[in-house]
């Protein structure tokens, strides 16, 4: 299946939510904050248009949907991720949340290298990210407690990974469960995140039930 190369915010507005999918741009120009103000403004400050009603099937979709475009990932290795964590001990939603969190391109983004997840994978794929001291060009990637994750030297000076560090400082972005270096650009993933210290704000139980209909 193709990627998906069209503008980001079209996403947003299909799902009707903020998948912060451009970096800082989602906090200080955001389409769906504009289109909710002026919603509210011609509706006298009732909120956005009226949409109709989603099955229970449509919601459980939706929010397997607002994953999978947070995470820039295709169907089916979305799918395969999941069936992954369903495998594994203890709670399916819980697992699957630790695996997509641990993913290469999502520590590099959650590091400060990139301000968004497409950036991210951009830097892996061409080759600008280190992991244990070798070079790994494969988003997907998973990583485990104890791996240190590295910028190629020659990218420190780039614009948009000067952005993303900078915001990363700005916005205390960084969480508990890396450990970074700014003098070495080094990020190390001290444990397993938890679920709350997770990026992405959707239910998984309705993913769980998504999957498991």
């Amino acid at each position: 299946m193709s990627r998906y190369t069209g503008p980001s915010c079209k996403k947003c507005r299909k799902m009707s939510a903020k998948l912060f999918l451009k970096g800082a741009k989602c906090s200080t120009n955001c389409v769906m904050d504009k289109l909710a103000a002026a919603a509210a403004g011609k509706r006298g400050g009732k909120g956005g248009p009226r949409r109709a009603k989603l099955s229970e099937y449509g919601v459980r979709l939706q929010e397997k949907q607002k994953a999978r475009f947070m995470s820039g990932m295709g169907e089916v290795p979305f799918a395969n991720l999941f069936a992954k964590a369903s495998k594994a001990t203890g709670q399916t939603g819980e697992q699957f949340f630790k695996y997509l969190e641990t993913r290469l391109d999502n520590i590099v983004k959650r590091a400060g290298f990139a301000a968004s997840m497409r950036t991210a994978r951009q830097l892996v794929l061409h080759g600008h990210i280190r992991v244990n001291d070798k070079t790994v060009n494969v988003p997907s990637y998973q990583l485990k407690p104890g791996d240190k994750v590295a910028l190629a030297a020659k990218l420190v000076s780039n614009v948009g990974v000067k952005q993303g560090l900078e915001d990363a400082v700005k916005r205390t972005s960084r969480p508990s469960f890396l450990e970074f270096d700014a003098a070495k650009n080094i990020a190390t993933l001290l444990r397993w995140p938890d679920r709350s210290e997770s990026s992405y704000p959707v239910n998984d139980q309705l993913i769980v039930e998504h999957y498991s209909k």
